[in-house]
């Protein structure tokens, strides 16, 4: 064979697309039932939206990017998330002109050139919320109840909920100060991607999952213990908050997420299905990020949640529900003299409502029974007979094997009442 899909890219196969479509409509009617509205954008930005946005020192931007030029000579970046993209289409369209609270939600594919593992791929698809307007924790709490609320209709009640403050523009570079010098202390035991860190951005040095850089930073201070009061006070609340709705957490000092814009309110959901690459969900706070991207200020919190992610570990638990979709109605011809009436009347079926098919390379009629019987058909109607010239069809129940002649006007409202 001459061509392949990409390393790091799939196709999703027919057997495989219903169990996306579950798991896209569930995830759906979740953001609905929270007041959520949908909204996308297009798949490339000017690279300086992501730069400016995500950090020119994070993984993201200086690895990661799928970057090119276009015949005009500006530089456009596949997106790698969508938090930038939406800030950007929220500021552009003035979203938050009509409302003091701006509530979005986003299925889309993302691109990011890194090494491909289990459920991450080079081309994958995200979901995920942004509420725009509030500082208060009281958002801060429905985004994290609104992500543990998806997982949880899943099934998926077993992840746990980690939970932090990264502080603000007012305590954090104080406490980067602190950090900088108690891993210059340890930076000989440090790996190399986090030797490099220390000067550029040291709280990432927290966030590596290396067993080495894990060891060495045991006991280093944690923005979590050096808040300013407003931190302070906004991450109490949240925790009353979750308390009091009934959610779990666990506080972790470590979790410093991978993108530069976060403020305050810091938060993953993992399992244990996904190995060393356990986050199924993570988001947090972004106060600054529109004034930085060239809006006015407008304090804001999400989560994004990989798709692939979710499907590995809905496998895993065989927690799918349902099943692959399929004709419901099988039209059958006796002979060749009903094929052009069968073709009809599979079409006035399809228009009442009814999934139907029929048999498209002529066979005889016992092939066509075995067809629909692979294709799982509810009911098959036979055409052809001396009924049919008589305004008769023949309806054979394929559940139990029931056959009947009704009259041909009354086949739809028969065909709908036996299935549903």
């Amino acid at each position: 064979m001459g061509f392949r899909t990409i390393r790091g890219t799939r196709d999703i196969l027919p057997d495989e697309s219903y169990e996306w479509e579950f798991v896209e409509n569930q995830i759906r009617a979740w953001f609905r039932r929270f007041n959520y509205r949908e909204i996308q954008t297009p798949a490339f930005e000017e690279t300086t939206l992501f730069a400016r946005g995500i950090g020119q020192l994070t993984d993201i931007v200086s690895k990661e990017m799928y970057t090119f030029e276009d015949r005009g000579g500006t530089s456009l970046t596949l997106k790698p998330e969508m938090t930038a993209s939406v800030i950007r289409a929220f500021i552009q369209h003035h979203l938050g002109s009509s409302a003091p609270l701006t509530k979005l939600f986003y299925i889309s594919p993302m691109f990011r050139q890194e090494r491909p593992q289990a459920g991450r791929l080079r081309q994958f698809h995200q979901f995920g919320a942004e509420a725009l307007g509030s500082a208060h924790p009281e958002i801060d709490a429905e985004v994290i109840l609104l992500a543990t609320s998806i997982y949880a209709s899943f099934g998926l009640e077993k992840t746990v909920l980690k939970l932090t403050s990264v502080g603000c523009e007012k305590c954090r570079p104080g406490y980067k100060k602190i950090l900088q010098e108690a891993l210059r202390s340890v930076v000989d035991r440090l790996t190399a991607d986090s030797q490099r860190r220390v000067d550029e951005n040291p709280m990432r040095v927290l966030d590596s999952k290396e067993p080495q850089d894990r060891a060495a930073t045991a006991n280093v201070p944690l923005v979590k213990d050096h808040l300013c009061p407003e931190c302070s006070d906004h991450f109490r609340e949240l925790q009353s908050l979750l308390t009091k709705t009934g959610v779990a957490f666990e506080i972790d000092g470590r979790l410093v997420r991978g993108l530069d814009y976060y403020t305050k309110t810091a938060f993953e959901l993992v399992s244990g299905d996904l190995g060393s690459q356990d986050a199924l969900a993570g988001g947090g706070r972004y106060d600054l990020l529109a004034q930085e991207l060239g809006g006015s200020p407008a304090p804001g919190i999400g989560f994004a949640a990989g798709i692939e992610r979710l499907l590995v570990v809905l496998e895993k638990r065989s927690l799918f529900r349902g099943e692959a979709p399929h004709a419901t109605v099988f039209v059958a011809t006796l002979n060749g003299e009903a094929r052009e009436d069968a073709f009809r009347l599979l079409q006035e079926l399809r228009q009442s409502g009814i999934s139907a098919e029929m048999d498209f390379h002529r066979r005889s009629l016992k092939a066509q029974m075995r067809e629909a019987g692979r294709q799982r058909a509810d009911a098959v109607v036979l055409l052809g007979g001396d009924e049919w010239k008589t305004g008769l069809v023949a309806l054979r129940d394929m559940r139990n094997g029931e056959q009947r002649q009704i009259p041909k006007e009354e086949l739809a409202d028969s065909l709908l009442r036996m299935i549903g």
